[in-house]
């Protein structure tokens, strides 16, 4: 008799416990037999639309801390450390490409290699968001860490004046390694915060500014030093790979991916007649078109206008040390003028900066001009996930609206430095790469600002 009662609603607590011990990459769904009775039925319905339900619309279901929550943000932090923050450094490859190892090419082919890599790293977000929206997160960040650390082994071994050697060691292949763990890794924080995602956010994006200031202090030091490319980039290897263990081994998911995979190609419809949306994928193309100009080109802008060299080394550090307070104090900002207006404010002050570099000649204009462009340039990065799970209504579509959009608006970093490059000639005429670069920032900025206001008219109208 007891047997009788109490056996259904056995076997649907074990069917609900085998449910939620499936693995992330092979979800399975709840399912209920016809002959169970409706007591057990009711206890396996009531699971699954808990399971099914947007989980994101509820903060008392986040953690929003913990361990498990800021070691995934950690290691979020250290997979931007040496992600896009060491591809935001090549500013001392440029430097160090132009004068002394790819003396046989100009500027502007050197610069491909930087902006290819900058490229790849959110235009690979096109693959990894959608991998990562079907629970392929461990399969993302391990390939991604192993390519990134493969192709920093195989730069090492390039031998001078071998462009094509370079090019794809680190403009291709550390570009799609970074490319398949960026999106991820920023992505995971969502699993743990609501409330303080924006503040989670902002210091995991702080990681890559912190590898824009330690990195180029490393190369410059080493890479100008006794030692040779090839070792000096070996040292730098070293670094990157254990970091990126680091980073495997702390990061966790929470949430199971959704049971219904997401239909991408109607979340690109639905994205394409979002008006908010497009104008900041064109916000982001024009304004990364100028953005990469000064982290580029700052270093060799000093040498040439006969600074110090051992100054000249550390321009690149001070924008990037601004760019990190940026990043860190960003989500305090953020809390009080709201996303999209800090990012206008970024954007078009950038923009008049960039402009602004036409008179860089002194010591003391490096340093200002760093420090200010540095700081506006951190509160963009920092504001760019947020913006777009600010215009997402449906969270299980982030992972693809973040591919999409920083693929779109990637094609502008990959074509902004190497017409920088091209514009300034052999001759280095530098007031002609910073109108064209600084111009077309601030026609991001103004996108941005069309956008702000077509979403603020939008949530209007819903309210009414």
């Amino acid at each position: 008799m007891l047997i009788r009662q109490f056996g259904p609603r056995l076997r649907s607590l074990l069917s609900i416990a085998l449910a939620h011990m499936s693995s992330e990459s092979e979800p399975r769904m709840l399912h209920v037999s016809p002959q169970q009775d409706k007591e057990g039925s009711e206890t396996l319905e009531e699971s699954q639309s808990a399971k099914d339900s947007n989980l994101f619309s509820h903060p008392h279901e986040f953690p929003e801390g913990g361990l498990a929550a800021w070691a995934t943000t950690f290691g979020a932090f250290l997979m931007q450390l040496c992600g896009i923050g060491y591809s935001t450094s090549f500013g001392v490859y440029q430097d160090f490409y132009t004068q002394h190892y790819l003396t046989n090419q100009t500027s502007s082919a050197i610069s491909w290699i930087g902006s290819l890599n900058t490229f790849l790293v959110t235009a690979v977000g096109l693959i990894s968001g959608p991998l990562y929206d079907r629970g392929y997160f461990y399969h993302l960040v391990i390939a991604g860490s192993l390519l990134q650390s493969f192709s920093l082994f195989m730069l090492s071994l390039s031998k001078p004046d071998q462009y094509y050697q370079i090019f794809l060691a680190q403009g291709v292949g550390m570009g799609i390694g970074s490319g398949l763990v960026y999106v991820p890794s920023i992505a995971v924080v969502s699993h743990y915060f609501r409330r303080r995602r924006t503040l989670a956010m902002t210091f995991v994006a702080s990681g890559s500014s912190l590898g824009a200031v330690v990195h180029p202090i490393m190369l410059n030091n080493i890479l100008n030093g006794h030692l040779s490319f090839g070792n000096s980039v070996r040292a730098s290897a070293g670094l990157v790979s254990i970091l990126l263990l680091i980073a495997c081994l702390c990061m966790r998911t929470r949430l199971d991916p959704p049971t219904t995979p997401t239909n991408y190609i109607v979340a690109a419809k639905k994205s394409i007649r979002d008006a908010p949306f497009i104008f900041m994928i064109a916000g982001g193309f024009f304004f990364q078109t100028g953005f990469y100009y000064p982290l580029f080109f700052i270093q060799l802008d000093s040498i040439k206008h006969g600074l110090s060299v051992t100054f000249s080394f550390y321009s690149l550090v001070i924008l990037n040390v601004s760019n990190c307070v940026a990043r860190v104090t960003s989500g305090f900002i953020a809390a009080f003028t709201g996303v999209p207006n800090l990012v206008i404010v970024a954007t078009i002050s950038g923009g008049v900066l960039i402009l602004s570099m036409i008179g860089l000649s002194s010591l003391a204009s490096v340093v200002v001009l760093g420090m200010m462009y540095g700081y506006f340039a951190g509160l963009y990065i920092a504001m760019m996930a947020p913006l777009v799970a600010t215009l997402t209504p449906d969270f299980s579509e982030l992972g693809a609206r973040m591919g999409i959009a920083f693929f779109i608006s990637g094609f502008g970093a990959l074509i902004g430095t190497p017409i920088s490059g091209a514009l300034l000639t052999s001759n280095y005429t530098w007031w002609i790469p910073a109108v064209f670069s600084g111009v077309a920032s601030v026609i991001g900025g103004i996108m941005y600002t069309i956008m702000r206001f077509i979403f603020v008219r939008r949530q209007m109208n819903d309210k009414t």
